[in-house]
This record gives C-alpha cells, structure tokens and sequence, in this order.
C-alpha cells in the first residue's frame, strides 16, 4: 500500500511531466515552499513559474527510478531527458499536509541546463 504523502507526490510528478501543469498544481499548497539548487521559491505562483517552463519546453520524457514515503513525507528520484541534457537526475523530498505539498526539497544538478543557456 503507498503512503498518503507518496500518493500526492507520485500524482503531482505524473502531472507535471505529463506536461499538465494544471493539474500538477492541484496538488501543491497555496503557501508552498520549495528550496531549488536556484534558492528558495516561495508560493504556488512562484512555484509554478519555476516548475512550468522545465515541464512545458524542456521536458522530453521522465523515467521514474525510486519512490518512497509516510503519513507525511515522500521521497521521489527520477531521470529526465530534456533538450538540453539527454540525462538529468532529480529527487524530490516533498512534505505533504492536508493532501498538498507544502514543503519540496528539490535536488538536481543544474550545469547542463546552465550549458545550454550560454549556447542559446
């Protein structure tokens, strides 16, 4: 049986690389906060901001690697392919209370995209 706190992480990460912000924002707290190797996001607006030109333009496909939680907390390790990276490992460590993500504790590695930005 999955966690609760799983089951929100693994339907927001279904959502978002299945390019459907809109329903990955469902899942996401009002006053979220998330901390990103570009420092801390705070709020779903903002969130959204970070999240959706990854998932809308860069994304080409996610592979799912790991998952695994509790009542309140899930931790999600997936490989992406983007344009700019045909690798691009990312964990997720979300906090979730009231079935949404408050808390997300966002972890990749950054220069490949930041490569692809000063060819651009």
């Amino acid at each position: 049986m999955t966690s609760p706190a799983l089951q929100i992480a693994l339907a927001h990460h279904r959502a978002w690389t299945g390019k459907d912000l809109d329903l990955a924002m469902t899942y996401i707290a009002d006053d979220v906060v998330c901390d990103a190797p570009a420092g801390r996001i705070d709020g779903i607006q903002a969130y959204r901001e970070f999240l959706g030109p990854f998932a809308q333009q860069l994304l080409i496909r996610a592979e799912l690697i790991a998952a695994f939680g509790d009542e309140s907390t899930a931790l999600i390790m997936y490989d992406t392919e983007t344009i700019p990276a045909k690798s691009a490992p990312a964990a997720e460590c979300v906090t979730v209370r009231d079935g949404k993500i408050v808390y997300n504790r966002f972890l990749f590695d950054r220069t490949p995209f930041e490569e692809f930005r000063r060819r651009q």
